[in-house]
């Protein structure tokens, strides 16, 4: 009795344990408690089989109602709690929270009105529960179901009671039938229900009622040593007479021992023993059964133990988590009140530079701010609305007045550029709110990721307050700053602009000029070549002479063109071509041999000192550029009258120039322009046609040289600049080329601006968040009184409440680990000795060794004529042997000891 003492504790453990890991508390007592089934045990059997006899046996008390006709017809609970000190004839019946002591008879009594009322018996509708307490029975859940033969069971009800749980199986077979074991219902169901038997305990009851047939005490035998057909499952089996509790009950009315009970039991081992020879002694009686029971539900604990164990040290990890996140409870003092506000704002702090560091949370969206949203607001600045031509027409005249733009409309323009750089403000602002809403985010977003902050609300509020007052006042710093670069660049336009544009200007009307004056000129010479032909015959001899000499003085260009490129080619399509040109260095004035290489597919032109390096010196991307072919640069004047008058002029000039299509913008390093040479005609018009090829297809333009007449002499070309000022000019033409050239100052300034204005952003926003507001916190808390902190420290109900529940938690976790360990261990320490086989009891060796194999064998093929006539004559003893307990006609066992005196 003290094992199943050992194994309520132990089930009890289990069952706060399952509670636990299903989140449930075990100490709510107003809860619905988790079941645990491993102390049930259902019992099994056909009716007249003798099942509530055993369930009497184990309470007992006689409180069942038996009978060979089905006395069971509905479904008996019967919740056992031991109270060892009542006496051994006292029943107490638990109602609600009311208890009431009775008697066996009037509780059996009571028990067969409710079955003969009841309809159907089937299922838990009309189930019957007594809770009992007892200082005779274990403390089990017993579980008394009609007969498997009745039509009210079925295998939904069985399922309900026995399936898919932990319950003990109690299969009654009466001895008489042992040799029709292996056809038995109760144990096709039991197996179907338990397959490896692990929970399942046969009982071989009415063992007196077989005295004398010797294939039946066999077959007992047997199965109680583990023997008998091969399809039987590898269950425990039990022996039982089955009437010593009504027995002991008739004898102690009269007597009134306190020890009636233990006699009987004692008097049942030794009839089963003096009966059943050849069986172990410790599968015999009511004793053995209750260690039997015990023994099979510590096999099922064991089972369930390592699976629990390990879902218990998985749940006390979660709960110490859960314990270090809520913190422990706060010192309840002024210093420690403001040591724990100032580590909460260290926590915070450290979330919020990890956010803004890292690009954890919402830290990315002020980089996707910068490239992403703001470049793209300036590019949809309406810049062409604002140069349109007619607009800018009108623009001028506000600014000038009538027609003054004509000479310099310089006023005008620069009433323009403010116009549009004015519009600049606008996304500037954007992107400082923007910025703005994601710092104040990340503000909230470190506040919730700071777990001590969760735990005190009013805290967590003012240092969120704190935070955003100082961000709006950085925001307004950084609109002023933002508007102030704007407002730099429309306030000083550089001068050097205005006076580029009239040099463009009047460079492209001296080229103008010269396009023009070119045909004339072309007559002019045709025309004094006749006149010198006509006047001055020359002999045959002279003119083959004469006409044989310039062809000699110019081998090189005829031969160079015939000759072709001298470039490298290169790439599945011949994209890339490199080769030699002559670079001219902006410092010294003269050419450096370089090794270039073209890249037609991406549009990069780039160069080494030399053809083996493998690094680039300087690209140009040509996509941003114009080409021009330049003339040479003349020699003096006079060197040039000697050359004139002793020998031809030169050939075609070798150089041509890459610039950018926008002014102020650089073509390569600090360079607004690159004068390149090649090494012969054949290789300059490679590299121009090519070159031309991909700056033309990306928009930009290219100027052929004056190779007809040369560049104009520089005595012409100040002569007639202020000619070329004088002349009037298209006024919309002149108006649409200085607008083009203003528009390309704006998006330089515009481009400008979208790399300034972020990293003012930067500096008046997010690095002063990184700083002054964290030292604004840190000020501002520990400016607070010790009462202001301690109303902000106040924690969160539900906090507290968690708290208090995660401790309940770890505290009994680490009892139920220690507890359930230690039983662990005890079963494993004690598995060798509880599996081995038992040999308490040597087999008899006069009783013939084969009688229950062929027993066995003979139920098998059919019953046999003497048990079906021992089954006939045991039926007819059924009805005087199973009545009422207190029936004068009930007989003793024939084996059965005489009482004790006492009685």
């Amino acid at each position: 009795m003290e094992a199943m003492e050992e194994l309520s504790q132990l089930s009890e453990s289990i069952r706060q344990a399952a509670s636990l890991l299903a989140d449930d508390d075990p100490s709510d007592d107003t809860a619905p408690r988790r079941p645990s089934t491993f102390l049930n045990a259902v019992v099994l059997g056909n009716v007249g089989s003798g099942k509530s006899a055993v369930l009497n046996s184990l309470i007992g008390h006689p409180v069942l109602p038996t009978g060979e006709n089905g006395a069971t017809r509905a479904p008996i609970v019967v919740d056992l709690q031991r109270e060892p000190g009542l006496s051994t004839k006292s029943i107490v019946l638990q109602i609600d929270s009311k208890s009431q002591q009775v008697s066996a008879s009037a509780l059996r009594h009571s028990l067969q009105d409710r079955l003969s009322k009841s309809v159907s018996g089937r299922g838990r509708s009309d189930e019957i529960l007594l809770k009992l307490r007892t200082s005779t029975a274990p403390p089990l859940k017993l579980i008394d179901l009609p007969g498997l033969d009745q039509r009210a069971v079925d295998d939904s009800m069985i399922n309900d009671y026995a399936g898919h749980n932990d319950a003990i199986l109690l299969v009654v077979i009466p001895a008489v039938q042992a040799a029709e074991v292996a056809s038995s219902r109760a144990i096709r169901l039991a197996k179907d229900i338990d397959p490896d038997g692990s929970r399942t305990i046969g009982i071989l009851s009415k063992i007196d009622q077989a005295d004398g047939d010797t294939k039946t005490i066999a077959c007992v035998q047997a199965l109680l040593l583990n023997k008998g057909p091969k399809n039987l499952p590898d269950i425990e089996w039990v022996a039982l007479v089955g009437q010593s509790v009504a027995i002991a009950s008739a004898q102690s009315g009269s007597v009134g021992s306190e020890n009636s009970l233990e006699t009987a039991w004692q008097a049942e081992a030794e009839t089963l023993k003096s009966i059943l020879t050849g069986a172990p002694h410790s599968k015999l009686g009511r004793v053995s059964l209750v260690s039997t029971i015990a023994k099979q539900i510590r096999k099922r604990m064991k089972v369930r133990l390592p699976n629990l164990l390990t879902g218990l040290q998985g749940k006390s990890q979660m709960v110490q988590a859960e314990l270090a996140r809520l913190g422990e409870s706060m010192v309840q003092s002024p210093e420690g009140t403001r040591a724990v506000a100032l580590e909460l704002c260290r926590e915070f702090e450290d979330k919020f530079l990890a956010h803004i560091t890292s690009g954890e949370g919402s830290g990315w969206k002020i980089v996707a701010s910068f490239e992403g949203k703001f470049p793209d607001r300036i590019k949809q600045l309406p810049l062409d609305r604002h140069f349109d031509l007619n607009n800018v027409k009108r623009i001028v005249l506000e600014a000038d007045g009538y027609q003054p733009y004509l000479i310099s409309p310089e006023k005008g323009l620069r009433s323009l550029i403010k116009i549009v750089l004015d519009m600049a403000k606008e996304p500037s602002r954007l992107c400082v709110d923007e910025v703005h809403r994601v710092l104040l985010d990340i503000v909230n977003a470190s506040a919730n990721a700071t777990p001590g902050l969760g735990r005190y609300p009013p805290f967590k509020r003012e240092v969120v307050a704190i935070a955003s007052n100082a961000l709006d006042s950085f925001k307004s710093d950084a609109k002023k700053m933002v508007v102030a670069l704007v407002d730099m660049e429309r306030a000083f336009v550089p001068a050097q602009h205005f006076i580029r544009l009239v040099q463009r200007r009047m460079e492209r009307q001296r080229r103008e000029d010269e396009m023009k004056n070119r045909p004339s000129k072309k007559g002019q010479e045709s025309e004094q070549s006749v006149t010198n032909r006509a006047s001055s015959p020359q002999t045959k001899s002279e003119q083959a002479g004469g006409s044989s000499k310039p062809t000699k003085e110019k081998p090189s260009p005829d031969k160079d063109t015939k000759e072709g490129p001298n470039l490298q080619v290169a790439g599945p399509a011949g994209e890339i071509t490199a080769g030699y040109l002559l670079k001219k260095s902006a410092k010294t004035n003269g050419w450096s041999r370089r090794w270039f290489v073209l890249n037609e597919k991406s549009g990069k032109l780039g160069y080494t000192k030399k053809q083996e390096e493998r690094h680039f010196r300087g690209v140009i991307t040509l996509e941003e550029c114009n080409l021009e072919e330049v003339d040479e640069e003349e020699p003096s004047k006079s060197l040039k009258d000697s050359k004139k008058a002793n020998g031809p002029e030169k050939g075609p000039s070798l150089v041509f120039k890459i610039t950018n299509r926008v002014a102020y913008k650089t073509v390569l390093k600090a360079h607004s322009a690159v004068v390149l040479k090649a090494e012969s005609t054949a290789d300059k018009v490679e590299w121009v046609n090519k070159i031309k090829a991909v700056i033309q297809s990306k928009g930009g333009s290219f100027k052929a040289a004056n190779t007809e007449g040369g560049p104009l002499k520089q005595s012409q070309t100040d002569s007639s600049t202020d000619a070329m000022i004088r002349r009037p000019a298209d006024p919309e033409e002149e108006l649409r080329w200085m607008s083009q050239e203003v528009r390309g100052y704006v998006e330089a300034v515009l481009n400008s601006l979208a790399a300034n204005v972020p990293k003012a952003i930067v500096l008046c926003q997010v690095e002063k968040a990184k700083e002054d507001m964290l030292n604004q916190l840190y000020s501002s808390i520990s400016g607070q009184s010790n009462a202001k902190i301690e109303e902000l420290l106040q924690e969160d109900h539900n906090a507290k409440r968690r708290r208090e529940k995660y401790q309940k938690q770890s505290s009994l976790l680490s009892k139920l680990t220690r507890q359930l360990s230690i039983h662990d261990n005890r079963a494993a320490a004690s598995s060798y000795s509880n599996d081995s086989p038992e040999a308490e009891s040597p087999r008899t060796p006069g009783r013939p060794g084969e009688d229950w194999r062929s027993a066995f064998d003979s139920a098998a093929n059919g019953p046999a004529p003497n048990i079906e006539s021992r089954s006939r004559s045991a039926d007819g003893r059924r009805r005087s042997e199973n009545g009422d307990p207190n029936s004068s006609s009930r007989r003793t066992p024939n084996r059965m000891p005489p009482a004790p005196p006492r009685y």
